[in-house]
């Protein structure tokens, strides 16, 4: 996956938003990427652009041999159901179905037959230790029990791509770690790639790389060893700024 020289602005009445200013970026196959930064730095615009959900303004990304900005609306829909898992910040899940039921959606999107969609959607929610929640509904759970179902659907129909919007948002660490370490085995098991936009240290670090956003560019990065010594509540790098 590439990005190169994206560029993403929006209108707002006569001024123009520079959400983006010429970002490039390359994530090998099945590494695990978090993209810091502070609020309106484009972290999410980025994420949303890698996943298909919106259109760079300038320049273009790449996955495999793949320029997205040539696909019309339904080849990118397409390509979204085929090769993203998306978990949303705010869960994005349907108000009116089950747990069960909104981890079968992308499923039946992809036309996999119902019995097999249930039985995957029951073995993702036992995943994330939902097995007992299965038939309840969203306003039945906890914010952090919906955010795992969430987690289920985007791993749904095996994506080779996960992307997240701050995927540990409602979890606390003893569930951000367990959430982790599932992703984590997920990787090395499926060779999954990983792209997570994040605040939360514990996501950081079990990272591959972090990269951090500032004013629509990419300012900074630290590889995996620097990660592994940088120390909590140090300011002097706009990773540990924009997560710290």
């Amino acid at each position: 996956m590439k990005a190169t020289e994206v560029a993403k602005n929006y209108s707002r009445g006569k001024e123009s938003i520079h959400a983006l200013r010429g970002v490039d970026l390359e994530i090998r196959k099945g590494e695990t990427v978090a993209i810091v930064g502070r609020s309106g730095s484009g972290k999410t615009t980025l994420l949303n652009l890698i996943a298909g959900l919106d259109r760079p303004t300038g320049g273009k990304i790449m996955v495999d041999d793949a320029n997205l900005r040539d696909f019309d609306d339904r080849e990118l829909t397409d390509f979204r159901l085929k090769n993203i898992g998306f978990i949303f910040q705010f869960y994005n899940l349907n108000p009116t179905l089950s747990a069960a039921e909104n981890v079968e959606l992308p499923m039946a999107l992809a036309r996999i037959p119902k019995v097999d969609r249930h039985e995957r959607a029951i073995e993702l929610l036992k995943a994330v230790g939902l097995q007992a929640r299965t038939s309840h509904m969203p306003d039945e759970m906890s914010g952090g029990e919906q955010q795992r179902v969430a987690v289920a659907r985007a791993l749904a129909n095996r994506p080779p791509i996960l992307l997240g919007d701050e995927p540990t948002g409602d979890l606390d660490s003893k569930s951000t770690k367990s959430l982790m370490d599932l992703l984590r085995s997920l990787r090395k098991e499926a060779g999954t790639t990983m792209v997570f936009v994040t605040h939360d240290p514990l996501v950081v670090s079990r990272c591959d790389r972090a990269i951090a956003l500032r004013d629509g560019k990419l300012v900074q990065e630290l590889t995996r060893s620097e990660i592994e010594t940088a120390k909590i509540g140090t300011m002097e790098n706009e990773v540990l700024e924009g997560v710290y």
